[in-house]
């Protein structure tokens, strides 16, 4: 299905700005729909003098007239339609039916409002109600369709949407969540039982209706030990003031409430506003622990990476006082891989997510490796690359691969003062990572299995690899038979870790 965005390029003439205008009007004609009872429907004319569908809205609040889809579909010549549509756009003002059309089994009435942007009429919106019911309207439904009309005629006017306006769909408070209606003072002429009950949550006794909301939420937010700023009462006096849409949270009594408030100036004049009110108690709630469960693993993390700095430099004493030169170089090797490990939790420690941008520890890594080199060595060690974002348990994992691999390039690559490069090349074909570890020393000895090696740093990489990331790691002769290239290819998205066979889980 092609989108607003597509039918409008390739079926008219009208500009990118106008498409950008058109789409923060589908963005917000959700409360339309909803305060109407009625389906909406967005048409533009084509470059034939068609009038094409490129959008269309059912209400939340009553039935459809539209069972099926209608976007893509053009308005017949001559049709009762295409006339309203023609004579919105002409006149810059809605054309209503006389008399309502039968559809299906509905009686339906028909409205067409011109969307003006600027001075120009960019496309035509349709409001389609089902009139087959003919009942007295409720002090509701009569506020519903009163403030749908008003907003309506701001389309047509081109002071809806509101410039510069963003709203988050799914969080933002809707029609039948809560509906209170102000007069242009700020006072209270309606409230719907969603909104009379967010508000009796908040503490407000008393009837709503005739007071000004304002202040009734600047007394709330003055409350002893309410942790809220007195926001909402000065996000409506913006709103009745300076005519721009707000939103604002107010929190008494253990409660926290949304508001979202729209002006209302059809033709200029203001008439008040609309501010839809949801209840958001619970929802903060799971956010606050959500926050606080990070905290606490952000928490764990550092002290996690606070006690392998601790263990590490333990180890680095006891190598100092170690005399033989093989338990110094085993120790001093336990060290880069506890320091490897830490270098992962400290990011952890840092962020958010659960997962880390990987290149930064591999910089890290690479330098620690690189320190290890014999003095009269000049061995370089760089990344080319990326690794990306990766989830924890393989950065952790990778940190260890990445160590053992490159320090075993630079103590058996390379003999006597020489000059080597090692180079780690990361990359994510089809979302996977691949490492390649490039060196050109001396090459692979004779006969060389990596399943037979007894080192134990490939050890370590093959139990990694295999067991705990379910990648394949190989060592190859490097390219044109110079040197080593080891090749580490992992999902990224890794399955609970099994226990390797073979002489790797010895």
């Amino acid at each position: 299905m092609s989108t607003l965005g597509d039918l409008v390029r390739a079926r008219t003439g009208l500009g990118e700005a106008d498409v950008g205008w058109l789409h923060r009007l589908v963005g917000e004609w959700q409360l339309v729909a909803d305060l109407s009872f009625s389906d909406l429907v967005l048409r533009v004319r084509t470059a034939d003098g068609t009038w094409l569908a490129v959008a269309h809205m059912r209400p939340t609040t009553g039935p459809t007239t539209y069972p099926l889809d209608v976007v893509g579909s053009e308005l017949a010549a001559g049709s009762p339609g295409a006339v309203r549509a023609e004579r919105a756009a002409a006149s810059g003002r809605a054309v209503r039916d006389g008399e309502p059309e039968r559809r299906g089994g509905l009686q339906v009435r028909s409205e067409a409002v011109p969307v003006r942007r600027g001075t120009r009429v960019v496309g035509v919106l349709s409001r389609d109600t089902d009139s087959s019911v003919t009942r007295m309207p409720s002090a509701l439904e009569l506020t519903y369709l009163t403030t749908a009309g008003e907003l309506l005629q701001m389309v047509s006017e081109g002071r809806f949407p509101f410039p510069g306006a963003h709203t988050d769909p799914e969080h933002a408070p809707r029609v039948g969540d809560g509906l209170v209606r102000l007069d242009r003072t700020g006072h209270v002429v309606y409230a719907s039982p969603n909104a009379l009950s967010a508000y009796r949550r908040l503490g407000v006794t008393g009837d709503l209706i005739g007071s000004h909301l304002g202040h009734t939420i600047a007394r709330l937010s003055a409350a002893p030990g309410v942790l809220d700023e007195p926001r909402g009462s000065a996000a409506l006096a913006a709103v009745l003031r300076f005519g721009e849409p707000r939103e604002s949270e107010v929190e008494a009594q253990g409660a926290t409430v949304l508001l979202r408030a729209l002006p209302l100036f059809p033709g200029g004049e203001p008439r008040g506003a609309l501010v839809l009110v949801r209840d958001v108690t619970e929802l903060r709630s799971r956010e606050r622990q959500l926050v606080g469960k990070d905290a606490t693993i952000r928490e764990i993390h550092h002290r996690v990476k606070n006690n392998l700095q601790t263990v590490a430099a333990l180890l680095r004493l006891q190598a100092r006082r170690m005399e033989m030169p093989e338990a110094r170089a085993a120790l001093e090797e336990s060290v880069r891989r506890v320091a490897s490990i830490a270098m992962v939790h400290e990011t952890l420690s840092q962020a958010w997510e659960d997962a880390v941008a990987f290149d930064e520890i591999a910089d890290r890594v690479l330098a620690m490796c690189a320190e290890v080199a014999a003095p009269e060595s000049a061995v370089v060690v760089r990344r080319t690359g990326s690794f990306g974002e990766l989830p924890a348990e393989v950065a952790t994992a990778l940190a260890m691969v990445l160590t053992e691999l490159v320090q075993n390039a630079v103590e058996h690559a390379y003999s006597g003062p020489v000059r080597g490069l090692i180079e780690v090349a990361a990359s994510r074909p089809d979302g996977d990572l691949r490492v390649e570890v490039f060196d050109d020393g001396s090459g692979l000895p004779e006969g060389f299995d990596l399943a037979d090696s007894p080192r134990l740093g490939l050890k370590i990489v093959r139990t990694l690899v295999e067991g705990e990331l379910r990648g394949t790691v190989a060592l190859q002769a490097g390219p044109g038979g110079v040197g080593t290239c080891a090749v580490v290819e992992v999902p990224v998205q890794v399955p609970a870790p099994v226990s390797p066979a073979g002489p790797a889980a010895g």
